[in-house]
């Protein structure tokens, strides 16, 4: 039921929230200062759809194109490409365009009057995605777990402002990247992105990249976790980045024993079996209270899905308006909310949901995989990437894959004993190569610098 400006009740849908006067005002603004356009598009994030008029819309579609054209913008030259494109009779004619100029209050406030439309839009779409959840509820073709990822997924693309179309210029997409490389540089950093820690590995990879699928890859007891952890560790605590690290096999408990090592010099045998000295409770509880200052959150969950993984992570980032890594041990260990009864099956859809979780999330994902036996079998026991257990899919989704040797493993009298090898298998921008790394009395792979090594750049 609506209530129209005399009183009256009329029976039907809701009019949408919108505003024609702010939408006529920021067109007008931008016929008389022409500078606004950047600003509604960058730092509004001002589009064609957001107008609710159709007309409106196709006047600033018109203005976008007079300025990727390098052209300038009034009310003639506007009238002019809606007349190429035959959408002038659409608008209104020449006349509509030259009244838009009058409607303006104060053409500074442009900015403004964008933002209004641009608010009001958001608010269509999300009243847009109520009716969609409502609809897909009443039909109940999806059970309640794929509802809840549904409605999940349509309010975090209004909440992560994703909901334009991923079709964009190159233009726009080097801009981007130079912007990126320029604060790589005001930063002072090395490498473009995430610090694993291990400096050689990031002087390969270039550290750890956005949007992108990295697997750690291993035979059981190798130090998979480990190494995944302390590299979760390292990015929350030393570049003061939120991180999610999901646990299929450790416990929090144990987690928090292997941070309480790395962080206290506490022998982590002496923290596994609660025989604590006077001595080490100042620095466990240093260790404890500087915690509080890390934002790594820990999942615990044996029966852990991609819808439960997504739900997590799109919690975190909304709540905090910030994630910045997703680390999963192990990807074979997840399980499938449809199983197929082929397991080859099941294991390629996890490796392309963490693909697609790395894209939508825009960060990160760091996957633990399990190799199979086919490693035992071969004389040289450094594993391959056709070692993958159960999915060569992994291998395709991974940008990178980063697979673990210790000779001390299958050789008890191993002359290095303790040390590890982390070589880079795949690597899709960058170099393949290995680092060697030294394990100490605090569960820390530390880089072995007289033993790193790269191959030369891949031929792209």
């Amino acid at each position: 039921m609506t209530i129209t400006a005399n009183g009256h009740r009329t029976i039907g849908p809701p009019v949408p929230p919108h505003n024609l006067e702010a939408e006529r005002s920021a067109l007008g603004a931008i016929l008389l200062t022409d500078t606004l356009l950047p600003t509604m598009v960058l730092e509004v994030g001002l589009a064609e759809e957001d107008f609710y008029s159709p007309a409106h819309g196709l006047v600033f579609a018109a203005m976008r194109a007079l300025q990727h054209a390098g052209e300038p913008i009034d009310h003639l030259t506007v009238s002019a490409q809606l007349e190429r494109s035959s959408q002038l009779e659409k608008v209104g004619g020449r006349e509509a365009v030259e009244q838009l100029a009058g409607w303006v209050p104060a053409a500074g406030n442009g900015a403004h009057y964008a933002k209004i439309v641009r608010e009001l839009s958001q608010t269509r779409r999300l009243l847009t995605a109520t009716y969609q959840i409502q609809a897909e509820v009443s039909e109940r073709r999806q059970g309640a777990e794929e509802l809840i990822e549904f409605a999940e997924r349509l309010i975090f693309a209004l909440r992560a402002e994703k909901l334009s179309s991923s079709q964009r210029l190159l233009e726009h997409a080097v801009a981007d990247e130079i912007d990126r490389l320029e604060k790589a540089v005001a930063h002072q950093r090395e490498i473009p992105g995430l610090s694993t820690g291990l400096g050689e590995l990031d002087r390969l990879l270039g550290g750890l990249q956005d949007g992108r699928l990295y697997v750690v890859a291993a035979r059981p007891a190798m130090g998979k976790s480990l190494l995944s952890l302390q590299i979760a560790r390292h990015i929350a605590t030393n570049e003061h980045q939120r991180v999610l690290f999901a646990s299929l096999e450790m416990s929090d408990s144990e987690t928090a024993q292997r941070h309480l090592a790395a962080e206290s010099g506490v022998d982590p045998e002496r923290i596994h079996l609660g025989k604590i000295n006077p001595a080490d409770w100042t620095p466990l509880l240093q260790a404890a209270a500087a915690s509080s200052q890390i934002s790594l959150h820990l999942l615990d969950d044996g029966d852990l899905s991609l819808f439960k993984l997504r739900a997590q992570a799109r919690q975190i980032a909304v709540r905090h308006d910030n994630l910045r890594l997703i680390v999963v041990d192990y990807l074979q260990l997840m399980r499938a909310e449809r199983p197929t009864g082929n397991r080859v099956e099941d294991v390629s859809e996890f490796s392309r949901g963490l693909k697609r979780l790395a894209r939508e999330m825009n960060c990160p994902v760091l996957a633990v995989a399990q190799l199979s036996r086919a490693v035992e079998q071969r004389p040289d026991k450094r594993p391959l990437l056709s070692d993958l257990r159960e999915s060569g899919q992994i291998e395709a989704d991974a940008d990178c894959v980063l697979m673990l040797y210790r000779d001390d493993y299958y050789d008890r009298d191993s002359e290095r004993p303790g040390e590890m090898d982390i070589i880079i298998r795949k690597n899709r921008q960058g170099r393949l190569g290995q680092i060697t790394t030294q394990i100490d009395s605090q569960l820390r792979y530390k880089p072995v610098l007289r033993q790193a090594s790269a191959d030369p750049p891949p031929a792209f």
